[in-house]
C-alpha cells in the first residue's frame, strides 16, 4: 500500500513539474526577438491614444462629419459582410468538399485579392465597372452608374473582405469527415438538407470567425475604396477616408478618428477570441 501511495505521490509531482516546464517561458533567445516585435506593434497604439486623450477629444468625437463617417462605415462593412457571407459560403463548401475542372485556379482567384495592394483593387474595380470599364459600358447604356457612389464602396470591400471569409469557410468544411454528410444521406437526406443540418452547423464556428475577420477588413478599408468610390462626404466618405482628410487638415482630427477606428476594431477582436476560445472548450 505504501509503495503504490509513493508512485501515487510520484506521478502526481511529474505531472506538476511537466505542467510547469509547458507554461514556463522559453529562453532569452526567443523572448527578446519576441519583446521587440510586441514592441513595435504595441508602441504606437499606444501613442496614438495617449495624443489622443484631451478636452478636444469629445468634440471631434461628435463632430457630425465624424458621426456620418462612422455610420456609412459600419452600414457599407455590414452590408459587405452579408454579401459575403452570402455568396462565400458556397464557395467555400464547394472548395472544400468537391473537386472540379479549374478548381485550382478558383482557389487562386479567391485568395488573390488577399495579396494584391488595395490600389491595384480600386482600380480593377474601376476598368470593369467604370463608365469605359468592361461591364461599366453596358451598365452606362442602361442608365446605372457604379463608381463614387454607395454601391461603389459596398463593392470595394466585398472584393478585399469576402475572401477571408471564403479561407475561414473552405478550412472548416474541410476539417468535416466524410462520415458524416454520408451518414446523412444514406438517411435519405438530400444536398440542401446535409448542408443545412450537418454541414454548415459543423463548420459554424469557422464560418462566423470568417465574417468577424471579413468585417474587421472591411471597415479598415481604404485604397480600392478611394481610387473606386471617391470621397465624397455623407455618401462614400468612410472612416479611413475621413482619417486621410483630417491628417491634410489637422493631425489631431485625425489622432482622434483614428482612435475611434481603433475601438471599434478592437470590439471585432475581443468577439473573435471569444469565439476562439468557445471553440476549443
Amino acid at each position: 500500500m505504501g509503495l503504490r501511495s509513493g508512485a501515487l505521490v510520484q506521478d502526481s509531482v511529474a505531472r506538476f513539474l511537466h505542467r510547469r516546464s509547458e507554461n514556463a517561458l522559453p529562453g532569452w533567445v526567443f523572448v527578446l526577438p519576441s519583446l521587440v516585435l510586441v514592441a513595435l506593434i504595441g508602441l504606437p497604439l499606444v501613442a496614438l491614444v495617449w495624443r489622443s486623450l484631451d478636452r478636444d477629444f469629445f468634440t471631434y468625437v461628435l463632430a457630425p462629419g465624424s458621426l456620418e463617417a462612422l455610420k456609412l462605415s459600419l452600414l457599407t462593412s455590414g452590408i459587405s459582410v452579408v454579401l459575403a457571407l452570402l455568396t462565400g459560403t458556397p464557395l467555400g463548401y464547394i472548395l472544400a468538399r468537391s473537386d472540379f475542372p479549374g478548381r485550382t485556379l478558383v482557389d487562386l482567384l479567391v485568395d488573390l485579392p488577399v495579396v494584391l495592394p488595395p490600389t491595384v483593387a480600386g482600380i480593377a474595380l474601376l476598368m470593369a465597372f467604370g463608365r469605359q470599364g468592361l461591364v461599366g459600358v453596358w451598365l452606362n447604356a442602361l442608365g446605372l452608374t457604379i463608381p463614387f457612389t454607395t454601391v461603389a464602396v459596398v463593392m470595394a470591400q466585398t472584393f478585399v473582405a469576402a475572401p477571408f471569409l471564403v479561407r475561414s469557410a473552405r478550412i472548416g468544411f474541410a476539417a468535416i469527415e466524410a462520415q458524416q454528410p454520408e451518414a446523412a444521406r444514406l438517411e435519405g437526406a438530400n444536398e440542401w438538407q446535409v448542408f443545412r443540418h450537418v454541414m454548415f452547423p459543423l463548420a459554424g464556428r469557422a464560418v462566423l470567425t470568417g465574417v468577424i475577420l471579413a468585417w474587421t477588413r472591411a471597415l479598415g478599408e481604404f485604397g480600392a475604396t478611394l481610387l473606386f468610390a471617391g470621397n465624397l462626404e455623407g455618401k462614400t466618405q468612410t472612416m479611413p477616408l475621413a482619417i486621410y482628410i483630417g491628417f491634410e487638415q489637422n493631425t489631431h482630427i485625425a489622432v482622434v478618428l483614428s482612435v475611434m477606428l481603433l475601438l471599434v476594431s478592437l470590439v471585432g477582436l475581443a468577439l473573435l477570441r471569444k469565439f476562439e476560445a468557445q471553440a476549443h472548450t
